[in-house]
């Protein structure tokens, strides 16, 4: 099942390819992965929310389907994609939901590009410094060695990796369709890549407008959140005027595969509430 996840239609941004897919009929809604994952990730949430929305979704520059050739995969390249994506679908005020890396980029898209949204959903999302995992430094500073890893080394580097993002084990079939983008000689220079662009900067730029977030604000947050605690959830809510803060009990930063009916419920609840 895990490989039949396609997305059948291309966007050309900035000399590389996008991938990109729609499900569903309703008012338009945006979902946005995060790193290292892709709208893979999202799956289940997608076919539950089509239901009831026209659920647009991507692969970001350099992750799942998309391109993964060099050039800028950082966050300043994601919001000027997404926002570009949005005149391509011709959505007005989407609601939109991202994860991770994600949520970053729709916060970036919201008060850089001033793209409006109707309704703001972040899950788990990088949003508030310090960010960034001892594993993530050490991968800045060492970039070309870590990308001339064996292959079956670095495989196993990315499982190690991935697993440690959910609080319980995840199933092998997953697993390996998470890391499967990543391998080869291009996924493997594409996932230090992205890695060794990411850069609290890109946070730093727009964490002091978060106060001038005037549309509803969903934070969901898994509490047991190893990558991102949950007291970063905590600050990012007393930031943002008027956000609520719900939490996910028995999951970690990678919510979104754990327990994304919990993640369902609550985006249903939020939507409905006004």
């Amino acid at each position: 099942m895990h490989g039949s996840w396609r997305l059948g239609d291309t966007f050309a941004y900035d000399g590389r390819i996008v991938r990109h897919g729609r499900l569903g009929a309703g008012p338009p809604m945006v979902l946005v992965h995060g790193t290292p994952w892709s709208s893979f990730n999202l799956r289940h949430l997608i076919r539950q929310l089509a239901g009831e929305y026209t659920v647009h979704y991507f692969d970001l520059l350099g992750y799942g389907q998309s391109g993964k050739e060099a050039g800028d995969v950082s966050l300043a390249a994601q919001n000027g994609l997404l926002d570009r994506l949005l005149d391509h679908w011709g959505l007005e005020e989407p609601v939109v939901v991202g994860h991770d890396f994600g949520g970053a980029t729709v916060l970036r898209t919201h008060l850089l590009n001033r793209r409006r949204f109707s309704r703001i959903v972040l899950i788990d999302p990088v949003a508030v410094s310090p960010w960034g995992s001892p594993f993530f430094r050490h991968v800045n500073a060492h970039e070309a060695a870590f990308a001339g890893l064996p292959d079956y080394i670095h495989e196993a580097v990315v499982r190690a990796y991935v697993q440690t993002a959910a609080h319980e084990p995840l199933d092998e079939e997953t697993l390996a369709a998470i890391i499967a983008p990543w391998t080869g000689e291009e996924g493997k220079a594409a996932f230090y890549r992205q890695i060794a662009q990411a850069d609290s900067r890109y946070t730093d730029e727009v964490q002091p407008r978060y106060r001038e977030i005037s549309v509803p604000v969903l934070i969901l947050w898994g509490r047991e959140d190893r990558w991102i605690p949950l007291e970063r959830g905590r600050e990012l809510n007393a930031m943002i005027p008027g956000s609520v803060l719900r939490v996910i009990d028995g999951a970690g930063h990678l919510v979104i595969e754990e327990n994304p009916d919990a993640l369902v419920g609550h985006i249903r609840d939020f939507l409905g509430s006004g």
